[in-house]
């Protein structure tokens, strides 16, 4: 019998299953930065009813979240129980994508509000049933530590990248196919059509690439009564939930209020001027070279102050990317073979929330210091992303090791009810937040300084509070590197049906 702790995988599998977390992305990464900025400024909502709309679509999503971890638990074809739902879903997800940023053109305010609602939980119903199987997928390709931990890092690589192009490109992206005349409407239906292509072709690829190869026990029986009671008794299980809930409450609330940050709070000719230091203004309309021409052809080029919003937030988000990109490549597997996943992730995660937290220092002439902070902050957060589902990997192994009952996908399933809470908390948060400090809706209304002082918080103190319950919560998760080793070795002679004296 093939020992499953020495099993590696080869590279283009683990590039072929990271392109699945590229299409999720390029939809997470949509909800996170813009979904809230989309709601206030092309449907014209008030920023406490675009959370509301926020929180009740992810809150629908949350609660299916467990319903599609036993559906996938218990679903056998010859693909397999997780890899099939890739296939199942990819289209209707991709569609419901475009219909979430599509501006049907209703003038009565409570109807957008009913259609953004609407929308936004078919979108957010499919992206549950598709990166659970998704994610459960990672948790049975492999036992290996080393190869988890690997595969997670070419996932969160090809993340990186997917951060990278949505961040960075879809203003400017929608500012181009808006044409000459500004039609952000369909210049954000034509920027998410061209994504949702892209994600639909990468999860083909994930699902013809990926192989599952870790199997529950034998002699496991199905019972939902113990596949529930098993995980929720996990004490790794429970710190990871509050990890995760936490985690994106504050990624969430930190990537919408950074538009609004971006916008109404940083002074655009001071950051029309650092644009131009880097070359990447032509007021003069006389700039030439192939490489200008490419950035051009991507309205990456500001000609005067009113561009420098969405160039400076799209580069400011490219800084983010790249840096991230760099620190998962360099720093994350060196760091969790060295001090194991738990103690990279407090130091990092407690690094992160003091960079957070000094977003609230600069002045609005402060460029450079913003986007310095954006470096730190994106290098101290980088280790964390590929080994918070690492951890979650190790979790289900763990509740296998106490249990002997393997239900990854209801695990996973726990985790996703936790992001999809964050994620509409977090937005929901923000938009309350600015409205009660005042925030006028429409694509150019003017703040007052008691709005600037709204976004200020949100975007620095309270999100690096969260991130500050996070750590907490990692203090009392178990799973350190000596234990994960032990418990990896025992599980590895079961599966051999070798009984560990």
């Amino acid at each position: 019998m093939k020992d499953f702790q020495s099993q590696k995988l080869s590279f283009g599998e683990k590039v072929g299953y990271s392109l699945g977390d590229v299409a999720a992305n390029l939809v997470f990464q949509m909800m996170m930065i813009f979904q809230l900025k989309f709601y206030t400024d092309v449907f014209g909502l008030e920023g406490a009813v675009a959370g509301t709309v926020f929180l009740i679509a992810c809150l629908s999503g949350a609660l299916v979240d467990p319903i599609v971890g036993v559906l996938c638990d218990r679903t056998n074809t010859r693909w397999g129980k997780y890899r099939p739902w890739l296939l199942w879903t990819a289209l209707p997800f991709c569609v419901f994508y475009v219909l979430a940023f599509y501006n049907p053109g209703i003038e009565e305010k409570w109807l957008v509000a009913f259609y953004a609602t609407i929308s936004f939980i078919l979108l957010i119903v499919m992206y549950a049933f598709n990166t659970i199987s998704y994610s459960s997928l990672g948790g049975v390709m492999t036992a290996n530590i080393q190869e988890r931990t690997s595969i997670n890092a070419i996932r969160f690589i090809a993340v990186s990248l997917a951060q990278f192009f949505v961040q960075g490109m879809t203003l400017p992206l929608v500012n181009k196919f808006g044409g000459s005349e500004g039609d952000m409407s369909q210049g954000w239906t034509t920027t998410i059509i061209l994504f949702a292509i892209i994600a639909f072709v990468f999860l083909m690829i994930t699902f013809l690439s990926a192989r599952e190869r870790i199997q529950p026990p034998p002699t496991q029986t199905i019972s939902l009564k113990e596949d529930i009671s098993s995980t929720l008794s996990s004490i790794p299980w429970r710190a990871m939930f509050v990890l995760v809930l936490f985690i994106f409450i504050t990624i969430s609330m930190w990537g919408a209020s950074m538009n609004y940050y971006f916008q109404h709070n940083i002074d655009q000719r001071s950051l029309f001027d650092f644009l131009g230091m880097i070359g990447l203004t032509d007021v003069s309309h006389e700039g030439t070279g192939i490489w200008f021409s490419i950035l051009q052809c991507f309205n990456l080029i500001a000609d005067d102050p009113s561009d420098a919003y969405s160039i400076g937030f799209s580069l400011f988000n490219m800084l983010g990317a790249s840096t991230q990109l760099m620190g998962i490549i360099l720093l994350s597997e060196y760091l969790a073979n060295k001090f194991g996943k738990k103690q990279t992730f407090i130091v990092c995660l407690s690094l992160t929330a003091l960079f957070t937290a000094m977003f609230y220092m600069p002045s609005p002439v402060d460029i450079s210091f913003i986007f310095g902070l954006c470096f730190f902050k994106s290098l101290a957060y980088a280790p964390t992303i590929p080994l918070l589902w690492a951890m979650i990997g190790d979790v289900a192994d763990h509740v296998e090791y106490v249990s002997h009952r393997r239900a990854t996908g209801f695990c996973f399933s726990g985790m996703s009810f936790a992001l999809k809470t964050g994620l509409g908390l977090g937005g929901a948060l923000a938009g309350v937040i600015l409205s009660c400090f005042g925030h006028a809706s429409g694509q150019n209304g003017m703040q007052s300084t008691t709005v600037t002082e709204g976004i200020r918080l949100v975007s620095s103190i309270v999100p690096a509070f969260l991130f500050c319950i996070g750590v907490v919560a990692l203090l009392f998760y178990p799973i350190n590197k000596a234990y994960n080793v032990k418990m990896q070795s025992e599980l590895a002679a079961r599966r051999r049906n070798i009984h560990v004296q």
